[in-house]
């Protein structure tokens, strides 16, 4: 079973830059200083555990109405089982809860399905970010 909430503690937080380190800068390619913008520690941290491992992550920053979502990442053995969504679903219930009206994020076009199933709408062009395809994807919350 996936439990997916807030993080704790400092530690829980730690764990997940390690899985953003081991997806987006291992992984991907991109840069530890692209990935470390110096807004986690304003940002909610949402982590999921699968028997006492983290498995998943995203984080999410406050800014008047909107939530911020960003940094999504989920182990590689974990992926396509339904981690990313109930990582999701919990950034949504946190942004319904925190006040915002509406979710946005700038999801890498390989993982756009997942977001449009869960209710974002894609919103203006494609654009290049750390030399992977995005586009900029919102949910209206109220």
């Amino acid at each position: 079973m996936i439990e997916v909430r807030v993080a704790g503690d400092s530690a829980e937080v730690e764990a997940a830059l390690g899985l953003r380190y081991r997806v987006f800068c291992d992984e991907q390619g991109v840069t530890l200083a692209a990935d470390q913008d110096g807004l986690d520690p304003e940002a909610l941290h949402i982590v999921a555990f699968e028997d006492g491992r983290l498995v998943g992550t995203c984080r999410l920053v406050f800014d008047g109405g909107i939530a911020r979502l960003g940094r999504m990442a989920v182990e590689a053995d974990m992926r396509g089982r339904g981690v990313g969504a109930l990582v999701l679903d919990a950034a949504e219930d946190e942004s319904r809860s925190a006040g915002a009206e509406r979710i946005r994020l700038h999801a890498q076009t390989a993982s756009r399905s997942l977001y449009e199933r869960a209710g974002f709408e894609v919103q203006g062009d494609e654009f290049m970010e750390e030399g992977i395809p995005h586009v900029t994807m919102e949910k209206r919350l109220a």
